[in-house]
């Protein structure tokens, strides 16, 4: 049977060579005097933005951001494997078929996760570019039109953290994330000042950043437990499944996993060890959008709510995870991909404003930011 001309020309539009392969690493200033959790206190957000052009002059954006603690390589680390490998292995190569850019970066170099996922969220955003469609409508559609945020409060004193929370409560926020880490009573103090702050219809989640071992993470379990938490996130070491298996079934807290969980492997494992009610997902640790959605379809699969989210992106790599975020209703509310609350500015030209608390889906197309040129000039740093 011929084909129609339409679909002729689409297929045509969807063969979108690689031209040209831009990066660069940029250091945006964060808010106030920085950020402290289990890791480390930063001042500033260094990232990496790829930008695609195909031969017709299509273009796709892709940023990651990594922080120390949660990535496997730094900022510099994922800017020379871009560079200096995936760059150069997707030249000329299809970004409208970002299944076999995945395959020809994983046969190029082990690992690097973070660094793929810049390079194949930007072919998905030149992609859906070139369809006129949102990300969201290109990963299934769009389940919910509009999506809300978790606020967070950092490893602060009671009464700093007490006034945080009614900060975010009267800004319209319905949930938080709080730091744990350096003392389980001081923790549980810090959790109490919160939950007496802002009463009982306001969504806590308490983050250890695999901070403690299994018996601190036990009995600050349950310290925790009249605090009637959402969950507890990563209370032990990321490679301790048995010690996480333990704790979550030693308290009476939801436990969630996030640095045990990196590619798809590592997912599996935490399902198989049954140390966890809930996981955490963000687009850039599992490597891009098409390997975090077959993920999330994993989790739901086996019976595991998701939180999405990397709390420091900055505005190409947070429309990516909203993007995800509400294509499945197995994802809770609350997202945690808040980096612009957190930065001083961001490179695209309009940054999110998420003071609210939420905020209607973006429609694209693509992921729906235009790179800024001039902000990009001006937050540049060698590596």
């Amino acid at each position: 049977m011929k084909r129609p001309t339409w679909c002729r020309d689409v297929m045509d539009e969807l063969h979108l060579l690689i031209d040209r392969v831009d990066v660069f690493g940029v250091a945006v200033p964060l808010v106030g005097g920085g950020f402290r959790n289990a890791y480390t206190t930063k001042t500033t957000q260094k990232s990496a933005i790829v930008r695609l052009t195909a031969s017709d002059g299509s273009v796709g954006l892709g940023n990651i951001d990594p922080s120390p603690g949660y990535s496997v390589e730094t900022v510099e680390q994922s800017l020379a494997a871009i560079r200096q490998v995936l760059a150069p292995c997707v030249q000329r190569m299809n970004a409208g078929n970002p299944h076999r850019l995945l395959d020809a970066m994983d046969r190029a170099i082990d690992g690097y996760l973070d660094a793929k996922a810049a390079i194949e969220m930007a072919a998905v955003d030149l992609l859906a570019r070139k369809l006129g469609i949102p990300v969201h409508q290109y990963l299934g559609g769009k389940v919910t039109d509009t999506v809300s945020f978790n606020a967070w409060i950092g490893i602060v004193s009671p009464d700093e953290a007490a006034a945080e929370a009614r900060k975010w409560f009267e800004r319209g926020f319905r949930s938080a994330k709080v730091k744990v880490g350096g003392g389980i009573h001081k923790d549980r103090d810090r959790l109490i000042a919160v939950r007496e702050a802002v009463g009982g219809e306001f969504a806590l989640r308490a983050d250890a950043n695999a901070g403690y071992d299994v018996d601190d993470a036990i009995a600050l379990g349950h310290l925790l437990e009249p605090v009637g938490l959402q969950l507890l996130e990563q209370p032990v070491a990321a490679d301790d499944l048995a010690g996480m298996a333990k704790v979550r079934g030693a308290i009476g807290i939801r436990v969630m996993a996030d640095e045990s969980i990196t590619d798809h492997r590592s997912l599996i494992d935490v399902i198989r060890a049954d140390c966890a009610d809930i996981v955490k997902l963000k687009v850039m640790k599992q490597g891009g959008l098409l390997r975090c959605r077959r993920m999330l379809e994993t989790a739901t699969a086996a019976g595991l709510p998701v939180v999405i989210g990397h709390g420091f992106g900055l505005g190409v790599n947070t429309h990516a995870e909203i993007m995800l975020a509400c294509t499945s209703a197995n994802v809770l509310a609350g997202l945690e991909c808040v980096g612009p609350l957190k930065t001083t500015d961001d490179i695209v030209t309009s940054k999110l404003d998420l003071t609210s608390g939420s905020i209607d889906v973006p429609q694209g197309p693509g992921l729906g930011v235009t790179l800024d040129e001039e902000k990009v000039r001006r937050y540049l740093f060698d590596a």
